[in-house]
């Protein structure tokens, strides 16, 4: 299995297939009971779109998630200062190395780091902001029990323990293809702004940044060298409007944190 990466360069509103979203009609058809009380053995939240707990900035996007299954510390979607961070799944030395000098900072000022537990950049995003002793949201696209990837099921199990794990599908629910560009509207949607950390012309941390914008969020991007293609996508971004990021003070001037 794949992760879809392709880029729609033209950002508009993006439908969800009624099949692939957990939605009224599937809830009414669900024996909530039994469910929940299953879900509450293993410490798995649910949250609806009518509960207090639901984000409210998550409210105000286009197609909301119907709920949103959680495991771990709930509170951080309470946090003022959630921040995506988005990037290649082929994260280059001076990737990682630009996320660690830009994440400790943002971390001091009390961010939240949001990404999607891919390989990479997210990955990066998630245990920089851990070892830097900060909290971290990972939004996945399937279930609690297909975690993807693999090589990421010890850091989704302590990201369920010690900080926050979410997903629009039901824990035994397999990532599916097409679900890694619909996660990427809750990352941005949770988010007060969203920095890209290189991408190719095709990335799919593009159709992140596409979201951020219909959003109203603020969306960043990391220069990198120009004779490497895996910058392409965040030099296009940049020259597109995109706040250029060399210090974490670029970020936090412009979201007047």
């Amino acid at each position: 299995m794949k992760e879809e990466t392709g880029h729609n360069s033209t950002p508009g509103h993006r439908s969800l297939k009624p099949a692939d979203t957990v939605t009224s009609n599937t809830l009414s058809n669900i024996p909530l009971n039994e469910l929940l009380s299953q879900y509450r053995e293993k410490r798995i939240s649910v949250i609806t779109i009518f509960d207090k707990q639901y984000p409210k900035q998550l409210k105000t996007i286009y197609q909301p998630p119907w709920v949103l299954f959680a495991k771990g510390d709930t509170s951080l979607m309470d946090s003022p200062f959630l921040f995506g961070v988005v990037g290649s799944r082929n994260a280059s030395p001076y990737g990682k190395k630009a996320i660690n000098h830009l994440l400790p900072s943002l971390i001091t000022e009390g961010a939240v780091i949001v990404s999607g537990l891919a390989r990479g950049i997210d990955t990066c995003a998630h245990t920089s902001a851990i070892s830097h002793g900060g909290k971290t949201i990972g939004v996945i696209a399937g279930g609690f029990s297909h975690i993807y990837p693999k090589e990421n099921i010890s850091l989704a199990e302590f990201m369920m323990d010690r900080h926050l794990l979410l997903s629009e599908y039901p824990p035994d629910a397999k990532p599916e293809k097409w679900h890694f560009p619909q996660r990427n509207r809750i990352i941005s949607g949770l988010s007060k702004g969203v920095i890209v950390v290189e991408a190719g012309k095709k990335s799919g941390s593009l159709i992140t940044a596409d979201f951020a914008l219909e959003q109203g969020r603020e969306v960043f991007a990391v220069p990198g060298s120009f004779e490497h293609p895996g910058c392409d996508g965040t030099h296009w971004l940049i020259k597109q409007g995109a706040k250029l990021v060399i210090e974490a003070n670029d970020i936090l001037e412009e979201l007047r944190y």
